[in-house]
């Protein structure tokens, strides 16, 4: 017997429901790789400001030399049966003594933590979403592109 499923959500309520959890969830899953193509994965808090996340970790850290040697970067969102995932690119490392007060007062108000306040050479570091997929059942992988190429696929209504 399978279970029933609720309906599929049509794209624009799939975004709105995305833009929401970019704005209210504090965690996620980062990966990177190093240019020979190791994969790393770290949960990182981050900021999300309408158009780029903010993240931030000791530049020692492998997030931090993978995501500087490739510019790029993953990250996923919710469990198996609420995913969001997003391919990122880098587009500003911020030493954590450079970046500007309201950005980093903001970022340590959402996730509870300062970098700036740590030892240890933390950087921040922007990425810019090129890829947005985001899917809860089968019945939804169908559509589950919501940006490509940077842009938000529901025409004159997209966000930011």
């Amino acid at each position: 017997m399978s279970a029933t499923l609720p309906p599929a959500r049509p794209r624009d309520q799939r975004i709105r429901d995305t833009l929401g959890r970019l704005e209210h969830d504090v965690d996620a899953w980062f990966a990177t790789a190093d240019p020979a193509g190791s994969p790393y994965l770290m949960p990182l808090s981050f900021l999300w400001d309408g158009q780029a996340l903010l993240i931030s970790t000791a530049g020692t850290n492998p997030t931090a030399r993978f995501l500087e040697a490739t510019g790029t970067i993953k990250i996923a969102f919710g469990h198996t049966r609420d995913v969001v995932l997003i391919h990122a690119v880098l587009r500003e490392t911020i030493p954590a003594a450079e970046i500007p007060d309201e950005v980093g007062d903001t970022f340590a108000a959402k996730t509870g933590f300062d970098p700036r306040e740590q030892r240890g050479g933390y950087l921040y570091f922007r990425m810019a979403p090129l890829q947005v997929q985001a899917w809860r059942e089968a019945n939804e992988l169908v559509g589950r592109d919501l940006m490509t190429d940077g842009t938000w696929l529901i025409g004159a209504a997209a966000p930011g």
